[in-house]
């Protein structure tokens, strides 16, 4: 048997790598983890949970969450800066590295900060990026890719990360655009939209499809684009982005936006969030026989095994659905299934939350779906105006849908739109996992006042559209 220096080498310490690295140290496999980034956590801390702290921050300093209690023009905070939004920020993305930092070496897993390629299958090249530290090489038995992806660059674009820029460079802008264009309706695109619109910038969003989330209930959606546009974001929909311009003025820099049917956006800034790109430049991925599509990802079988036998890639390099929540499960499963674990899970079964105000997740079926499938099925809505908890917080605008199998009452999908729908859609996720039926909710105590209560009162309203 060949003598390697680790059983495990991880390539990428974000949710997924670090998953997979303690999951292998806790069944005595001696692992390490190779990160690029100076600290723990890869892009996730530093875009995915920073664009979330970001977020809470710009609701609590704009005071939006509370304008329906003490009326439009209440704040926190006049005059909120990116310095401003940046204090809670930052202390949340160095807790969060130094909490992921302890876990790894409370399980022993080496943390090795350099630059990862491959030599061979087996042998990993570490460029240390020092004068005191040489280039070295470490040997493995297996290997699990986790490097994540980055925003995709525009093809024909110049991004100078402050007038045109990446949802990627979000943290690092000097100061807030009066005025802000966003290329891109995806997930990430949405979220940023709808923080800069809570803190009063004028949005307007661009997206090449006719429809937003097609992932996502329609009704959902709807809501979503209603509530954007009651606070200021302006949709274009079904619209290609031709060229993007620079214009110095006396008053300061601005950007164009040249749309293919003619239009044209003028803003402080504009920020291009089109898709993602596996970060898998540099890995020498050829000297271990793998290969990438043309956005970077690797292709992986149902045990997120490569074409390489024992080479494992995890997370966003794979491509959709890109979640923390699905990168973490990833990584596990690779390292069970490099070390023959058995083990249990049912990853085609899980939540999808989009951060934006107000909040959308799902889980389960879609009626698009249901219908496409054949499936005889009844929808319960409860309205968030129904449930006290919401009245009390001011968050009154909401929406919980169950869709449930007509004939046995079997809970096939939960959508909801509003404050906590990220939180609600994981008693969905546990109802439909164990198979149960809308039954549950009436026969159960909900604790009062919570947003749970709006379970109750959807499947109320279902059971009301059935009964003869």
């Amino acid at each position: 048997m060949t003598d390697y220096d680790y059983d495990l080498v991880v390539i990428g310490s974000g949710p997924a790598g670090h998953r997979a690295a303690v999951q292998a140290a806790k069944i005595g496999k001696q692992v390490a983890v190779v990160e690029r980034l100076p600290h723990i956590g890869g892009l996730n801390v530093t875009t995915g949970t920073a664009s979330k702290a970001l977020r809470e921050a710009a609701l609590h300093l704009s005071g939006f969450r509370e304008r329906t209690l003490y009326g439009e023009s209440y704040t926190v905070k006049q005059n909120i800066t990116m310095s401003d939004l940046m204090v809670s920020t930052n202390h949340v993305m160095h807790q969060q590295a130094e909490m992921l930092r302890s876990q790894l070496a409370r399980n022993r897993v080496d943390m090795l900060h350099a630059e990862a390629s491959f030599s061979d299958r087996h042998t990993i090249h570490l460029d240390e990026d020092s004068d005191d530290a040489p280039d070295r090489a470490i040997t493995t038995d297996k290997v699990i890719i986790a490097v994540g992806s980055h925003s995709t660059q525009p093809p024909t674009i110049h991004t100078d990360g402050r007038l045109i820029f990446l949802s990627d460079d979000v943290m690092d802008l000097p100061d807030l655009p009066r005025i802000l264009t966003v290329v891109g309706g995806g997930a990430i695109g949405l979220e940023y939209a709808s923080t800069f619109a809570a803190l009063g910038v004028r949005v307007t969003l661009v997206d090449r499809s006719p429809r937003l989330l097609p992932f996502a209930d329609d009704e959902i959606v709807d809501a979503l684009v209603y509530h954007l546009r009651e606070n200021g974001v302006t949709f274009r929909l079904n619209e290609d982005v031709f060229d993007i311009e620079y214009l110095p003025g006396e008053r300061g820099n601005h950007v164009r936006v040249l749309l293919k049917s003619g239009k044209q956006i003028v803003s402080d800034a504009v920020m291009y969030c089109v898709g993602r790109t596996g970060a898998t430049e540099g890995l020498n991925l050829e000297a271990a026989g793998l290969a990438t599509d043309e956005r970077g990802r690797i292709s992986v079988d149902e045990n997120y095994q490569t074409s390489v036998e024992g080479i494992y890639a995890v997370g966003g390099v794979i491509g959709f659905p890109d979640l923390v929540s699905t990168s973490q499960m990833q990584g596990r499963l690779a390292a069970y299934h490099a070390f023959d674990v058995i083990t249990n899970s049912v990853p085609g079964l899980f939540p999808y939350a989009v951060k934006t105000t107000p909040e959308v997740a799902m889980v389960g079926k879609t009626e698009s779906q249901l219908t496409d499938e054949g499936v005889p099925y009844e929808v319960g809505r409860a309205q968030y105006r129904e449930i006290a908890k919401s009245v009390i917080e001011g968050d009154e605008s909401g929406v919980l849908k169950l869709l449930f199998h007509i004939d046995t009452r079997e809970l096939l999908g939960v959508h909801v739109a509003g404050e906590g729908a990220a939180e609600l859609v994981q008693i969905g996720q546990a109802v439909i996992a164990h198979g149960g039926r809308l039954d549950y909710f009436v026969e159960s105590v909900t604790s009062f006042p919570t947003l749970a209560e709006a379970f109750v009162s959807a499947a109320l309203d279902g059971f009301s559209r059935i009964e003869e």
